[in-house]
């Protein structure tokens, strides 16, 4: 799914009413009756009272004619317009106009005003705002912000948080309002899914308001989100005729004396997701502990506790290599020599990126496409320090295109980065935040390349598939208990999820052949 910008949207917009031959307050009726059936389908004339409100924009307009078709249906409204600005758009007036002619008088409220009582059982539709904020609210409409905060009532937003920016962080993060829902038309934002942004909205679904189709299609964006039917076209099947050799030979280099367990859990998930051979190239003070954990690997080692050297007599597909190795000076030297040697595609984790950002140079050594997957102190390493998710996208981006690498920002949305295209992962849960889960992510994209995977496919796969085992993983545990092992567990099942069809489309496809 596409994540298209501000200017983007209101450019769909404009060909829509344009290609159609429709009024823009046509455009804002869809949406209206689209959140409406939303809420009715829910509430279904439940007698709870709803309180809107509305700003004087396009947002607010949208409220505004939310609000004649929940009187029509005999819900209990109050509406109140938040009256920040002496202007007015021209769709907002027009619903404003037909909501008078049905005897609605809103609550214009400005700075001087009361807040209005509001229940905790209550419902608050936040219209306040839309994407065409450019800068931060009125005191008193923080004031107000806040004011619906301490109702503890469920808020549900209009497209966006009101306070919260489309493409840019907030001024002020206590002059946004913090979601329990947002209907986004026609397609999430980008802020929905950023670590400093991504608090203000709890729960968010897509309503299509019938925006140009053929322009959707063709308009290029910066980012896209990834589910299920983004990554089912990547996906390899196995040929019958085939056998260990066909799907690549792994090799994991990394470890040092303590941290074997982290050569094993990559290992482990590099043969769970599918290559056909896995070597680890470890300390010899390793060696019995991970023949004896993980006997489908073979094992080369080197004569020491530390990687002194990084030879090897056997020719791999791929190399995934960092996890555990530790920057013992001999272990830096040694990865060194290996990057002025090596022509195999490359996955980078944990110490090997914290050396190729102690020594900047060595980036201009790596293979087209190699996969770098960085926590946020490692990317901070390596790219420099940023003010903003934004400034870290950016700047990701141009180390991307500067070394013609991929970049794998791990967090709760995983963003795969290559060169100017960003990739937002939709799996995973907060139980993944355990040690051992990135050398399992490492061991998955090693895996995935060894399979034959493009790097970038790779990545934006290898991401989803990680996050999907965690979460099927979580289903029969607590956050609290994950360990990274139960991620490995449940990759198989990730697999198998893939071509899972949802109960709802079986059932309407059982019904239709009746």
């Amino acid at each position: 799914m596409k994540l298209f910008t501000a200017k983007q949207i209101y450019s769909a917009d404009k060909f829509t009413t344009e290609k159609q031959q429709i009024a823009s307050e046509e455009l804002m009726e869809r949406a209206a009756i689209q959140i409406f059936n939303w809420m009715h389908l829910r509430m279904q004339g439940a007698p709870v009272k709803i309180h809107l409100f509305c700003g004087i924009g396009n947002n607010g307009g949208d409220g505004i004619a939310l609000a004649r078709h929940l009187q029509e249906h005999g819900y209990n409204i109050a509406v109140n317009v938040v009256n920040y600005s002496e202007k007015r758009s021209k769709d907002f007036l027009i619903n404003l106009d037909r909501l008078k002619d049905r005897k609605i008088w809103p609550n214009f409220m400005d700075s001087d005003c009361e807040f209005p009582d509001i229940g905790k059982d209550d419902i608050i539709v936040d219209a306040i705002f839309g994407i065409g904020l450019n800068r931060s609210p009125a005191d008193w409409v923080i004031k107000l912000i806040g004011h619906l905060h301490a109702s503890t009532a469920f808020i549900l937003s209009v497209d966006l948080p009101s306070g919260l920016y489309a493409d840019r962080i907030p001024d002020n993060m206590d002059a946004v309002v913090k979601a329990n829902y947002v209907l986004s038309f026609q397609t999430p934002k980008l802020v929905f899914f950023l670590p400093e942004t991504g608090g203000f909205v709890e729960q968010w679904e897509v309503l299509d308001i019938g925006l140009d189709a053929e322009f959707l299609m063709n308009e290029e964006t910066e980012y896209e989100l990834i589910g299920k039917n983004e990554v089912l076209p990547l996906y390899i099947p196995r040929e019958k005729y085939s056998h260990k050799g066909t799907y690549g030979h792994s090799l994991i280099v990394g470890g040092s004396y303590g941290k074997i367990g982290a050569v094993q859990l990559a290992s482990r998930a590099t043969l769970s997701i599918g290559s056909g051979l896995v070597t680890a190239y470890i300390p010899k003070s390793g060696f019995h502990s991970l023949q004896t954990a993980l006997p489908e690997a073979m094992v080369i080692t080197d004569d020491e506790k530390v990687l002194s050297k990084i030879s090897f007599d056997i020719s791999p597909t791929v190399i995934g290599i960092g996890v555990g190795m530790g920057g013992a000076k001999k272990t830096t030297d040694a990865f060194t020599e290996f990057l002025k040697l090596n022509q195999l595609p490359l996955v980078i984790d944990a110490d090997g990126l914290n050396i190729l950002a102690a020594e900047k140079s060595l980036l201009k050594l790596l293979p087209p496409k190699t996969v770098l997957t960085p926590h946020p102190k490692e990317l901070a390493r390596l790219i420099g320090a940023w003010k903003n998710d934004f400034e870290k996208l950016e700047k990701t981006k141009l180390f991307s295109e500067t070394y013609d690498c991929i970049l794998v920002i791990k967090g709760a949305h995983t963003i795969t980065v290559y060169n100017k295209k960003g990739y937002v992962n939709t799996t995973g849960n907060p139980g993944m935040a355990t040690a051992g889960s990135g050398d399992v992510l490492t061991g998955i994209i090693t895996g995935l390349v060894a399979q034959g995977y493009d790097p970038l496919h790779a990545a934006i796969f290898g991401v989803y598939l990680h996050g999907k085992s965690g979460d099927i993983a979580i289903e029969s545990k607590a956050y609290q208990a994950l360990i990274a092992s139960d991620i490995i567990e449940s990759l198989g099942l990730a697999y198998i999820d893939l071509f899972k069809v949802p109960e709802n489309q079986a059932q309407a496809a059982e019904e239709g052949s009746e």
